[in-house]
């Protein structure tokens, strides 16, 4: 299979720009900072037509692979990098059987190739870390054992950053995932960088582009293979309906599949984590509908269907209680019919103190943390119907510390907010019903 090089726009131009650029080798030489024999070899491929490159690897290739790493390892001056970044480019694109004669040069020195590249990384010029990233990519996507997390690490935290950064550096940054991450040892060295996920998510918060959409999403599916991810994406990153929503708007059909297809690992590695997430986002009736319609993908069809019949299951299994908890678990409330239902409050109320109190103490996390004021809302008003049907919840509610923040809401800016929160108050402060 064919490794290609991850590239762009301004990381071409660039490198035309270099290749026209010449570097002062023989000065360098003078100053006995590359010997005559590293000059001498320097000079059969620096601004050589191809043909003479490609002549030049089929009869001596290690001694430029080993040439190249060694230079950079040495040299300090930025365009002197820039240039021999595009020469180690230029000697591997469409050349996959040179790659081995880069990862190899470890055999001659151990802190080759990765060493002399990860200290570019650091480098203050876009350019060169850039290039360092690009080569860096194919060099691990195509070893042949398992790649020790501290090589990962500085390549992985300079993705990172790149996601943060400006257009060039994030669309090069989700290529070179979109490379390594069919890697195991990459799956969960990137799933142990918070900073990595959560910037390839906030990508997908902001409406990208249908190409963009879906390399993420490609990332994102490759992600789920991996069992600790599948059972914990959901809960750390609530990605279920940001990604039905990216499906949902979906104008190309390529980004439909790559969510149906995460979607279908997130349920079949660890569907108590995922379903009742996907049952609130109303995946079931999207499904249903995607079911309908007519694809040139038949994997589409395939894992629409899977999804549809899964969460099929799990409806027809649910009771009206487990509705609400799928719903409080996933931390989109909205105003559902149970939550206005005063038969539902006075047979489920005492529910929320099972497990330590463990659905009292997510309602009161959802009153602190949310910024959704439908969801404080319907928050405040779902722990006003306990209090007022269990007497003794007052001061468990009070004591868990909800009470205060609860009074805070009656001054928030959102009408409903506010009346839910006074309604609340109100019965927190009141004398016990039994007793009126």
């Amino acid at each position: 299979m064919s490794i290609p090089l991850v590239s762009n726009v301004y990381l071409d131009e660039s490198s035309a720009k270099v290749r026209a650029k010449p570097v002062p080798w023989e000065g360098y030489q003078r100053a006995d900072l590359i010997t005559s024999e590293e000059l001498g070899l320097i000079k059969k491929v620096d601004r050589q037509p191809r043909a003479k490159i490609d002549s030049v690897f089929l009869s001596d290739g290690p001694s430029y692979a080993l040439l190249f790493l060694r230079l950079l390892k040495k040299l300090q001056r930025t365009d002197t990098q820039q240039c021999i970044l595009v020469l180690i480019t230029d000697a591997i694109a469409d050349h996959d059987e040179r790659i081995p004669l880069f990862t190899r040069t470890r055999e001659v020195d151990p802190e080759l190739p990765y060493g002399a590249l990860s200290r570019l990384l650091d480098s203050q010029d876009d350019f060169v870390q850039l290039k360092t990233t690009q080569i860096m990519t194919v060099l691990l996507s195509s070893e042949s054992t398992p790649i020790p997390t501290e090589q990962l690490k500085p390549f992985l935290n300079t993705l990172a950053a790149f996601i943060g950064s400006g257009p060039h550096k994030r669309d090069i940054a989700v290529q070179c995932l979109e490379a390594v991450l069919p890697r195991p040892e990459c799956r969960k060295a990137v799933w142990a960088n918070p900073t990595l996920i959560a910037g390839l998510i906030d990508i997908l918060r902001h409406n990208p582009n249908a190409q963009m959409s879906y390399q993420v999403g490609f990332c994102l599916w490759l992600l789920t293979f991996e069992q600790e991810v599948a059972e914990q994406i959901q809960n750390k990153y609530d990605i279920v309906p940001l990604l039905t929503d990216v499906a949902q708007n979906a104008a190309k059909e390529k980004v439909v599949r790559v969510v149906v297809a995460t979607f279908r690992n997130l349920i079949s590695k660890a569907p108590a984590a995922n379903l009742p997430a996907m049952l609130v986002a109303q995946l079931l009736p999207f499904a249903k509908n995607l079911c309908t319609r007519k694809w040139s993908d038949e994997d589409i069809l395939e894992d629409v269907q899977y999804i549809r019949d899964e969460l099929n299951a799990r409806f027809d299994s649910l009771t009206t209680y487990d509705e609400y908890s799928s719903e409080l678990i996933s931390g989109h409330l909205s105003w559902t019919p149970v939550h206005e239902s005063e038969l539902f409050w006075k047979e489920n109320a005492t529910k929320l103190n099972d497990k330590d109190y463990a659905q009292l103490k997510t309602l009161i996390k959802l009153l602190n943390e949310s910024d959704d004021p439908v969801v404080l809302a319907v928050a405040a008003h779902d722990v006003g119907q306990y209090v007022k049907q269990y007497e003794r919840g007052k001061k468990i509610f009070t004591d868990l510390g909800g009470k205060t923040r609860v009074m805070e809401l009656m001054s928030h800016e959102n009408t409903d907010v506010r009346y839910q929160a006074l309604v609340t108050v109100q019965r927190l402060v009141s004398h016990p019903w039994a007793n009126m």
